[in-house]
């Protein structure tokens, strides 16, 4: 595989538009590798640094994970992406499944961070995180937290639930497409 350097700025726009639809977020634990669909993130810049801002709520596997690593990668396919990669790694959780194994994703070694890119997802940002803070329930418009975080659900569930997220900053430390 090759690993072909981009400029974020140049892929600004498929990134976000993928973003809108669904990406991965990847991480390497002691014993897997996890994949989740997030649709919730940002790109900029903060501290003079290019930075990934995504959000993951406090009962993900992925947040445990997350939270002991303290890197991750997000990865983009060049086009729509794989309504089983989609739906495995958006419905399920990765205490209870390998998502890796059951949707026969790739892993490719990163190059500076532990958690691996994903063949099939091609265009990769390696993260390290800077920085981690808690969103605060009180501090939200009223809409925001019935509709996102309707306290009568169980943080268990898949898609909207009462679990707040933790934003993770990621300082974008490699940028590339991976190709055959």
């Amino acid at each position: 595989m090759k690993k072909r350097k981009i400029n974020v700025f140049d892929y600004s726009t498929e990134i976000l538009k993928a973003l809108s639809k669904g990406i991965l977020l990847t991480v390497k634990g002691d014993k897997k590798v996890n994949s989740m669909v997030i649709s919730w993130g940002h790109l900029g810049i903060e501290w003079n640094k290019l930075i990934f801002i995504t959000y993951v709520r406090e009962n993900r596997y992925t947040k445990a994970v997350l939270d002991k690593t303290s890197d991750f990668t997000i990865n983009i396919p060049l086009s729509k992406m794989d309504a089983k990669i989609f739906t495995v790694c958006g419905t399920k959780s990765g205490r209870n499944v390998d998502k890796i194994k059951e949707t026969n994703l790739t892993l490719i070694d990163s190059e500076i961070v532990s958690s691996p890119a994903i063949k099939e997802l091609p265009i990769t940002l390696e993260c390290k995180v800077l920085y981690k803070q808690k969103q605060v329930l009180e501090n939200l418009p009223e809409e925001i937290v019935k509709r996102d975080y309707p306290q009568d659900i169980d943080g268990t569930a898949i898609g909207a639930n009462r679990d707040i997220h933790t934003a993770y900053y990621g300082e974008i430390v490699a940028a590339y497409i991976i190709e055959d």
